[in-house]
Formats: structure tokens, C-alpha cells, sequence
């Protein structure tokens, strides 16, 4: 069961306390101070035409507010910076690969570590051992780097998100969770062709929406039905946790370690991206029980990544992600990260004259998109509203939907035309964690002239 949240449609959030309509204060104090570029309009409209409006083109230095992703881009805590001091960069059993094995075995409960230089290199070595060609790998929804490497496999990705999930305008607790009825048709359709069921937490591609104790709980089951085995993409395991605890009944009074425990207890393994719930600026890691498999994929580790105590990363970010892990399970700091998006979503929604988004409260993307007319699946309107972005707030945001499945599309070559898979043409603006103090306040201001500015461009489509 959930605790009460109205499923409906429409702009408004779930009903707030009034001090909750206040800027939650950060925990935590600014330590040291990097300064930004403040480039003028004239300079961020030259650098759009120069990388040809493609915001994955620009520089840094031409960016103020950075948007583009949440991976890796954080910034990091005195105490791993501390950590990265006591980096020990053996070659061969290093201490700080021992510290990290240890924190991630008490948080995963997996008994095969293998670390990995991001989360994405956790997936090719993953499905490069249990995935071949035909087969087909179920999720809540792939994200991209997984889709690719499932396809690059011969294999089908395919998505069973749950029906909340495809309504970006629908308020709902879990808009993550998996479709149990669809997974069910598929297993019991193709199961002898299913090498493995994944679930991503958040679910990342459909805007970072979380997914029930109680939904794992049924794929676990169903795995279990079918002898298939269940992995987690846990990215944002920490995030999942926090609404979990918030959202779900009987989770109140648990800590979200508690919860993330009980998670990963669900699964037979999981791949990690650490740039995400890791706290880190690189790093991943595969984890899982089943010795074999663990053997077969630190055999391709050896080849792709480098030797099974570091695989691809330097002792100081074994220690940072060790410490990083620890610390996202803090109840202040995800108590912080998920307040600073319903503020901006409290502050843009009611201003914005077609945006449509995730009131939902997702700590990953602020999503307009679908609701709104214009916003077809092959129309460029999204480039001209994210390009407003740069040229009136210097903030970058990512694009999803034809345009990412395109690029995706010159690495795995597929007969689908470049849109067919993605739900959502909606831009994406992935909030940063504990790196600004004033961007949802800064967002707020000019996210709903953006969504005006585009109403008034001229709608242009993709032939064909």
C-alpha cells in the first residue's frame, strides 16, 4: 500500500503544509568556492549556431547554470576529499578497494564486487555474460546507455513501465514501478528467451519516477516464477529509498539505509553508476551472489577495465565512492535534494502557459514535454525551447527522446525509426547535487518566460 496521494491530472502538487512553501535550507556549508563563467547573450548565442544549437556541443565556460546532467557533476564532501588522501594505488589488492568492497557489500549485501570506471561499463560486462543474441531483457524503462548495450548484443530492450508512468501530466506516488501484468505476458511469451529482468531505480528515462517495495517485491516473485534472475539498475538507489520511506505504508519509521538494504535484497545484482547516488565524479561498480557469473565478468573486467581490485579507477575514487555511498543515505541531505525540485515545480508549474511535467516531485529531471501540443515526436520546437535556455539564463538542459535515440542510433544500428522508442520528446534539466545553493530560486524565475517564448516559435516537424 502507499499513503494517501492524489492520482490526477493537472498542475498543482500534493497538497503542502505552508512552511513547506519556503526554500528548504541546505545541510550544509560552503567550503570552498569555484567560480562560474557569466558569458553574455551575444556570446551564448554565437557558441549555439557554432555547435549547431546541439547543447551536448558547447563548452563549459559557456554554460552558467548546468543543467545538462546530474552525473558525475556533484560536488563533494570535506570527508571524501579526506578519503582521497588515503588512496592507495597498488595495482593489485590496494586497501581502498577493500574499504569500498566493504561498504558496498553492508549496503548491497552482494558478495561479488567488481568495480567499474562508470555504471555503463558495469553494463556491457553484465550483459556481454548473460545476454545473446535474440533474447530479450525486460525493464521499467532502459535507460540509454543500457538500451545500447543490450542491443549491442542482438538483444531486445524492452520497456513495461507501468501505465502511471507514460502520462507525464498524471500525479501519481510511483510512476516507476513496473506493469506486473505485462512483465507476466512477456515471461510467460518469450521466458525461455529472457536471460534477465532489470529494474531501474529511479527510473531514470521516464524522468527519475520511483518505484514501490511493493512492486520489486512482485517482479521479485515473478522472477522467482519463471527462474529468472532479477538486477537492479541502482543509480539512484538512495533517492528511491527517501520516497519509499515517504511514500509507501509501513516505511515511515525506517531509515533509508534500512529501506535501500531491503531493496537490494529483492535482487540478484545490480549495476551502479557512482556519478549519480555514489556522490562521485567517476565510477561504477556490478555486483551479484553468483560466483560464475562474477568469474566470467571479471575475466572481461581484466580485458576492458583493468585488474579486479581497481577495474579502471585510481585507489582516491575507490575512496570517495566509498564514502560517497555512506553519506547519501543521510535523511537531511535527501531531504534537501528532493525539496529544492518541488520548490522549483511549485514555483514554474502554476506560471507556465503549456509545460507539463512530473508534479510528482522526481530529484532527477523537471520534464515538460508531452502535454503540450506542439511538442511532436519529430517537431525541433524542444531545440528552440532548450536553446531559450542558454540564450536568456545561460543554464544548459538535455534533450531526450528522437534526438538522443538518434545518436544512439549510429552506435547500435537498428530497422526502428530513431523516435519510435522513447515515450517522451520532453527536455530534461537534471538538477545538480549540493553544487549551487540558488539554482531552483534562479530556475524559477525564467523557466516559465521559456515555456511562453516557445509558444510564440514558429512549430517546425521532421518530414517523413
Amino acid at each position: 500500500m502507499t499513503r494517501p496521494c492524489a492520482v490526477r491530472h493537472g498542475r498543482a502538487l500534493p497538497g503542502r503544509t505552508a512552511v513547506d512553501k519556503r526554500p528548504i535550507i541546505e545541510p550544509f556549508r560552503i567550503h570552498t568556492v569555484q567560480a562560474i563563467a557569466m558569458p553574455s547573450r551575444d556570446v551564448r548565442e554565437e557558441a549555439l549556431r557554432r555547435s549547431h544549437y546541439n547543447l551536448f556541443g558547447l563548452r563549459a565556460g559557456e554554460v552558467t547554470i548546468d543543467l545538462l546532467t546530474d552525473s558525475g557533476t556533484g560536488a563533494m564532501s570535506t570527508r571524501q576529499w579526506a578519503g582521497m588522501m588515503l588512496g592507495d594505488e597498488s595495482y593489485a589488492g590496494s586497501s581502498s578497494f577493500f574499504r569500498f568492497e566493504e561498504v558496498v557489500r553492508d549496503l548491497t549485501g552482494f558478495s561479488e564486487v567488481i568495480p567499474t570506471h562508470q555504471g555503463r561499463a558495469a553494463e556491457k560486462i553484465l550483459f556481454a555474460t548473460l545476454v545473446d543474441d535474440g533474447q530479450v531483457v525486460l525493464n521499467n524503462n532502459h535507460f540509454d546507455t543500457t538500451r545500447a548495450n543490450v542491443e549491442y548484443r542482438g538483444a531486445e530492450a524492452r520497456d513495461l513501465v507501468a501505465a502511471e508512468g507514460n502520462d507525464p501530466a498524471l500525479v501519481a506516488p510511483f510512476k516507476g514501478d513496473m506493469d506486473i501484468d505485462a512483465l507476466r505476458s512477456s515471461l510467460e511469451a518469450d521466458g525461455d528467451r529472457v536471460p534477465l529482468v532489470m529494474v531501474t531505480v529511479t527510473n531514470n528515462a521516464g524522468g527519475g519516477q520511483p518505484v514501490s517495495m511493493a512492486n520489486l517485491r512482485a517482479v521479485r516473485e515473478l522472477c522467482d516464477e519463471y527462474s529468472v534472475p532479477f538486477f537492479l539498475d541502482a543509480c539512484r538507489f538512495a533517492e528511491n529509498a527517501w520516497f519509499i520511506k515517504t511514500r509507501e505504508e509501513d516505511y515511515a519509521d525506517m531509515t533509508p539505509k534500512q529501506i535501500a538494504q531491503e531493496m537490494f535484497s529483492l535482487a540478484d545484482g545490480c549495476t551502479m553508476s557512482a556519478k549519480k547516488d555514489g556522490l562521485a565524479n567517476i565510477g561504477g561498480f556490478l555486483a551479484l551472489n553468483d560466483e560464475r557469473v562474477a568469474s566470467e565478468c571479471r575475466n572481461l573486467l581484466i580485458l576492458t577495465e583493468g585488474f579486479p581490485t581497481y577495474g579502471g579507477l585510481a585507489g582516491y575514487d575507490l575512496e570517495a565512492i566509498a564514502q560517497g555511498l555512506i553519506e547519501v543515505l543521510d535523511e537531511d541531505y535527501l531531504r534537501y535534494r528532493t525539496r529544492s525540485v518541488e520548490y522549483l515545480a511549485e514555483k514554474v508549474l502554476p506560471g507556465a502557459s503549456r509545460s507539463c511535467s512530473h508534479p510528482a516531485v522526481t530529484p532527477y529531471s523537471w520534464t515538460p514535454g508531452r502535454c503540450c501540443p506542439t511538442f511532436h515526436r519529430r517537431s525541433t520546437r524542444p531545440i528552440r525551447w532548450l536553446s531559450s535556455s542558454i540564450v536568456r539564463a545561460g543554464s544548459a538542459e538535455s534533450n531526450w527522446g528522437p534526438w538522443l535515440s538518434a545518436y544512439r542510433r549510429r552506435m547500435v544500428p537498428t530497422s526502428q525509426p530513431p523516435w519510435s522508442w522513447c515515450a517522451w520528446p520532453f527536455p530534461a534539466a537534471c538538477t545538480p547535487r549540493a553544487t549551487s545553493t540558488t539554482w531552483p530560486r534562479w530556475c524559477s524565475t525564467w523557466l516559465p518566460e521559456r515555456d511562453r517564448w516557445a509558444d510564440t516559435a514558429s512549430s517546425s516537424r521532421r518530414p517523413g
